[in-house]
């Protein structure tokens, strides 16, 4: 069996690391298995961060000329499914729709997103193809209950919408962190960047002007254009915040593994993959209690954004004078992943929903 696999907004081999990128991954992952060949579409990168007119007219003449290729490259050596990963306004579905009614395919879409607002405005374009492209989905696999909203309310009556909880691509957990032991850094990770990541790093700042814990430390994951900007946040603190920078898997899961708890308040996340791997590594979590971030947290009493940095404070806090505490929360937040957050979950999930629209085209 051949599945092809799409994500228009970034693929899986992009150079860049992200979020986008580690869950493109782990899908690839959890679709392969027995006898399933998964091939990368293409990697035509359909994304306008800016609402640019001129940039969406030149992305989708070339989507056009990608739908001629693939077309013909399809007939040739037909797959039995076509995946998209990650249709939404800024990053629509180009490819897929076209080509599976051309080759009559199935197609499914994963973490498809629903913005009827956006139908005016610099993405008018975009989001009309991105609607109609979750429109002609046969089946929508939802991340979270965020997103379910919309997708019900807008849902086609022949399309099915299935829950595929958010997961890492491995088949079993880490080895687990001591997240009890003395003298631990806490750990935020996140690119950095403008907008809603770099509103997190600045909820962080206020955030540790507030602790009581006089031995704190931070370790901070990532790089991005406003790297400056943070540096600058975090400069009142001096040598307690340690910049990590971009740093591989494997360098990550060493942070994980040295910290004491993992802290993020995930300003408009569409879930986190980083929550995922701190809690599979065993670290308890502290967040904002936000869309998306709360599908993935173990414990769903997070402060809610309105609460402000007093609330993470406080939170952090506990957990610092506390190493049971710590130990706990982070032994639970495992069990959690083990038993719904792993690939092989995943996998039975995707194919359950998937199997029938095969035998209903073969």
């Amino acid at each position: 069996m051949r599945v092809a696999f799409y994500a228009p907004m970034k693929p899986p081999d992009h150079p860049v690391p992200s979020g986008d990128r580690a869950f493109a991954r782990a899908l690839l992952a959890a679709i392969a298995g027995d006898g399933v060949q998964v091939d990368l579409a293409s990697d035509l990168q359909v994304h306008d961060n800016r609402g640019d007119n001129t940039r969406q007219a030149a992305l989708r003449a070339a989507a056009r000329a990608e739908v001629a290729r693939l077309s013909d490259d399809l007939r040739q050596n037909r797959p039995d499914l076509w995946v998209t990963y990650h249709n939404y306004y800024k990053a629509p579905d180009l490819l897929g729709p076209p080509i599976c009614a051309a080759l009559d395919l199935p197609y499914i879409q994963i973490e498809a997103s629903r913005s009827k607002k956006r139908l005016s405005g610099p993405w008018a374009e975009f989001a009309a193809l991105a609607e109609a492209a979750t429109d002609a989905a046969d089946l929508v696999f939802y991340l979270t209950a965020h997103d379910l909203i919309t997708l019900e309310r807008h849902r086609p009556p022949t399309q099915r919408l299935i829950n595929l909880p958010p997961f890492l691509s491995r088949p079993d957990l880490p080895a687990a962190a001591d997240c009890g032991a003395p003298g631990r850094p806490m750990l935020a990770a996140g690119m950095m960047r403008a907008g809603d990541k770099l509103a997190s790093y600045r909820i962080i700042a206020e955030t540790l002007t507030l602790l009581t814990e006089e031995d704190w430390r931070l370790d901070i994951a990532g790089d991005g254009p406003v790297r400056g900007q943070i540096e600058t946040l975090m400069a009142p603190f001096g040598s307690r915040v340690r910049f990590l920078g971009q740093i591989d898997n494997a360098a990550m899961a060493r942070a994980y593994d040295g910290a004491a708890l993992f802290f993020w308040p995930g300003v408009n996340e569409g879930f986190g993959m980083v929550y995922l791997e701190a809690q599979a590594a065993g670290l308890p979590v502290v967040a904002q209690d936000r869309p998306g971030v709360r599908d993935v947290l173990l414990r769903a009493d997070q402060p809610r954004p309105q609460e402000g940095p007093d609330a993470l404070a406080q939170r952090i806090d506990s957990l610092l004078k506390d190493p049971t505490l710590r130990r706990d929360r982070g032994a639970a937040a495992r069990d959690m992943i083990r038993d719904g957050h792993l690939v092989d979950s995943a996998r039975r999930r995707f194919w359950t929903a998937a199997d029938p629209l095969i035998g209903c085209r073969s």
